[in-house]
């Protein structure tokens, strides 16, 4: 399925999949038809193209460094992401995180402090490459960086990268930039110089350049006029792969709403959220609902929030959980779950507000922990004015919890311990030595929370199955986990839950839901 070569049976197989628009095999492969040079995902509902016309690629960058120019009705765009974790690949590991810090925007950014700057513009392949940052600049690291980061050499990520993906770093890299440009143009009205620059191009020569040698297409006539007015939200429709429990995913959210943050309820969930990107920092709101016939979630964006788009759509795409593979993970786990294959991990939209909210739930039930979230953010967030009933303030920042003071936190009814954790979390992350994001790099990460006061391995791993999206998170300490699989202590937990690696943080969620008596998930004292 990977490349033309394969297998005739699984070439066959993926044609089925594509005449019978399975959703379950959604991103997880892509048709590029060689009579009209263009690729589509599996959904798409042209008519089908004959069999000896197509050709299938897993990856969207295999499509376009063949010549191939995504479909503008199914929108390869919108796809779920393919990524088949293995514990037993070290290369496919290290090459699907490589992949991760370019697909994460924060990744681009919280590299740079830690690895120097790089180059400033784009260079030809087989020379120096750079990350772009969302906010238009292209300072991030090079491949030799990204490379020294993960402990490996240059000429060793390129050859393991190439084997998983098929193509290069940099037309990896330049396929998702091409590809978020394609969304902005159709689902916002933003200048083509901004959408250039937030799709992480150097400049608008460079953006029309690549986008008219890879698409045989100007973008201005991509953007139907009229479709949207300034100041209007934008709309923006994400695939994912079923089966979905939506309703256990909008519980989960609801059963830990902050008031002023967060309002959840009647099948759809709104939130505020903070984007910084360097200086700047770009505040709004966002409104999501599922469309279960269709697959999609229907997300609505504020318009504030427009020059960030991409990295509103990644922190969506990752709080859902919608880029996983629920065949791979339902073949680990379905035996000793039978109820839960529709069940996904949630993650969230900001690493650090995360953390904070796990350090608060030490030890307590869920509906305590929002009581001293609420409270946190009365007295810390800064307000902002929304449509959306009952949204008016956002999270705090890590310097405001930096700043805070004993005394005003203790009057919120946060215990000192507590408040030691989440300073010490606040500064590090103010200070970029600690990245929450999905391109973290995970045990140096679990390291370095432990290394933190008050943080034990129960919040550690349950940030890394939260924030850092890391698919075999195994938080064993966990009394609720221990009592819903049957285990005496934490080590007789850790020993069941070795046959379902690398999916232990999907067996977590299906664990507690099979106990919803069960108080929520306490730390071990």
């Amino acid at each position: 399925m990977s490349n033309a070569t394969a297998p005739s049976l699984e070439s066959d197989a993926c044609y089925l999949a594509m005449k019978t628009h399975d959703a379950r095999f959604d991103g997880s492969f892509f048709t590029a038809v060689t009579s009209t040079g263009i690729y589509c995902r599996p959904v798409c509902r042209v008519k089908l193209p004959r069999r000896e016309n197509c050709r299938f690629f897993r990856h969207a960058a295999q499509c376009e460094a063949e010549g191939f120019r995504p479909c503008l009705r199914c929108r390869p765009e919108l796809a779920p992401r393919a990524a088949s974790w293995s514990i037993e690949d070290a290369s496919r590991i290290l090459a699907l995180q490589a992949a991760r810090l370019i697909d994460e925007p924060d990744a681009w950014t919280n590299m740079a402090p830690t690895l120097g700057t790089g180059v400033s513009s784009l260079p030809p392949e087989g020379a120096r490459f750079a990350l772009g940052r969302p906010g238009g600049k292209t300072d991030g690291p090079s491949v030799a960086q990204l490379a020294a980061r993960m402990g490996v050499s240059d000429r060793h990520l390129r050859r393991i990268f190439e084997t998983q993906f098929g193509v290069s770093p940099l037309q990896y890299l330049q396929t998702r930039r091409l590809l978020a440009a394609k969304q902005l143009i159709a689902d916002t009205r933003l200048p083509m110089t901004q959408v250039a620059l937030a799709s992480g191009f150097a400049s608008v020569r460079r953006f029309n350049a690549a986008f008219v040698a890879h698409y045989k297409l100007n973008p201005s006539a991509l953007r139907r006029a009229g479709t949207r007015r300034e100041g209007q939200p934008i709309e923006v429709r994400l695939g994912y792969r079923p089966p979905y429990d939506s309703a256990a995913m909008l519980g989960f959210f609801e059963r830990r709403a902050l008031t002023g943050v967060e309002v959840a309820g009647s099948g759809t969930l709104a939130r505020t959220l903070r984007i910084a990107q360097g200086a700047r920092s770009h505040a709004g709101w966002l409104q999501l609902r599922f469309d279960a016939g269709r697959e999609q979630l229907l997300l609505s964006v504020s318009d504030s929030l427009a020059a960030v788009l991409p990295v509103v759509i990644s922190r969506v795409r990752a709080m859902l959980d919608l880029d996983a593979e629920p065949i791979a993970i339902n073949a680990a786990l379905h035996a000793h779950f039978p109820q839960g294959d529709g069940l996904r991990v949630p993650g969230t939209l900001d690493g650090f507000e995360l953390a904070v909210r796990a350090v608060l739930g030490q030890q307590i039930m869920v509906a305590a922990a929002r009581t001293l979230g609420t409270r946190l953010v009365a007295a810390f967030g800064e307000p902002i004015e929304t449509p959306v009933t009952g949204l008016t303030r956002l999270f705090p920042t890590p310097a405001a919890i930096a700043a805070a003071s004993g005394d005003a936190l203790g009057q919120l009814g946060i215990v000192r311990q507590r408040q030691a954790a989440l300073q010490a979390i606040a500064r590090e992350v103010m200070a970029g030595r600690l990245a929450l994001h999905a391109g973290a790099d995970v045990p140096a990460t679990l390291a370095a929370l432990q290394a933190l006061p008050g943080i034990g391995d129960w919040t550690a791993q349950y940030i890394a199955m939260r924030a850092l999206r890391w698919p075999d998170a195994f938080p064993a300490g966990d009394i609720a986990l221990q009592k819903a699989l049957g285990a005496s202590s934490a080590k007789a937990a850790h020993e069941a839950s070795l046959g379902w690696r690398p999916w232990r943080s999907y067996a977590v969620l299906r664990a507690w839901h099979s106990t919803p008596t069960t108080p929520e998930p306490l730390e071990t004292p």
